[in-house]
């Protein structure tokens, strides 16, 4: 056994690499992973969790911890193999020629995820935008982003992208949206009554935050009749606008319909033309 553990690999510069020494670097890689894994846990659920700190920035300071220690544990991990400052600084040329040819793609998306990490500009727990993607952040790796959509899918996201497209993020600093809400009611409805109404319908919504209040716009006069838009904030239903929407309106037609106003309805005009018009000349 003795023998086997010393035969000899391969060389690496001066250092002969042996059974033994690459079994340790093994080692210590792979202990180096379950460290970064437990500190990250640790750190990020059990020491900041008795903080004030949001669960975004807890996940990534854990995060951060996690790669040092794994970057601390490789270095240990290539002492045994022989590879020193020098060689390193070799292997980190060749590396970058090689991402050069085919690796930018992940340097890329792990860069961002850094990144993202540090400034911050999605968390855990965001409701976001980007691109056709609409749902709620659940996971930032060092890769790519995990974002559940309201239909319970999860998609990967590259990192890269939060970095370079614009991103709507709808919880940030403040976890509160506001939505628009247009209405259009008959012409020659009474104003006030109008608003009035929507502003009861906003009311009736659990969903509706009082403060900031529900506001009512007449926005102009339309060819079917006075367009007007409800104003409201929510924070409960941030990543959901077609049901807030769908709420806010079900509210609306029955606060218009016990007001008696009515909705515009569409109006077909035809003319006729006698004998001696112009269509017969």
């Amino acid at each position: 056994m003795g023998n086997f553990l010393s035969t000899r690999l391969f060389r690496v510069g001066e250092t002969q690499v042996t059974v033994s020494s690459l079994l340790v670097a093994a080692a210590i890689i792979v202990g180096s992973l379950i460290a970064s894994r437990l500190v990250r846990n640790l750190v990020a659920d059990r020491l900041l969790g008795k903080t004030r700190l949001a669960a975004g920035t807890r996940y990534a300071i854990g995060r951060v911890l996690g790669y040092v220690i794994l970057f601390l544990g490789i270095l240990v991990a290539l002492q045994p193999l022989g590879v020193n400052a020098t060689s390193l600084a070799v292997f980190g040329g060749a590396v970058g020629i090689g991402l050069g040819f085919g690796l930018q793609d992940i340097v890329k998306n792990f860069v961002a995820g850094l990144v993202i990490l540090i400034e911050r500009p999605i968390q855990i727990g965001d409701s976001i935008e980007i691109g056709d993607v609409v749902g709620d952040v659940t996971e930032i790796r060092a890769r790519a982003t995990v974002v559940r959509t309201n239909d319970d899918v999860s998609l990967i996201v590259p990192n890269s992208k939060f970095i370079s497209d614009t991103v709507v993020n709808r919880s940030f600093r403040q976890p509160r949206v506001r939505y628009r809400i247009p209405v259009t009611v008959a012409a020659g409805s009474d104003l006030a009554e109008v608003e009035t109404a929507l502003l009861e319908a906003a009311g009736k919504s659990e969903n509706v935050l009082r403060d900031p209040p529900p506001r009512v716009w007449f926005d102009e006069f339309g060819e079917r009749g006075l367009r007007f838009a409800l104003l409201c904030w929510t924070s409960s239903l941030l990543h959901n606008a077609g049901a807030f929407r769908s709420e806010i309106n079900r509210h609306v037609y029955d606060a218009l319909k016990a007001r008696g106003i009515a909705l515009p309805s569409p109006q077909l005009d035809v003319r006729l033309q006698g004998p001696g018009s112009d269509l017969d000349r």
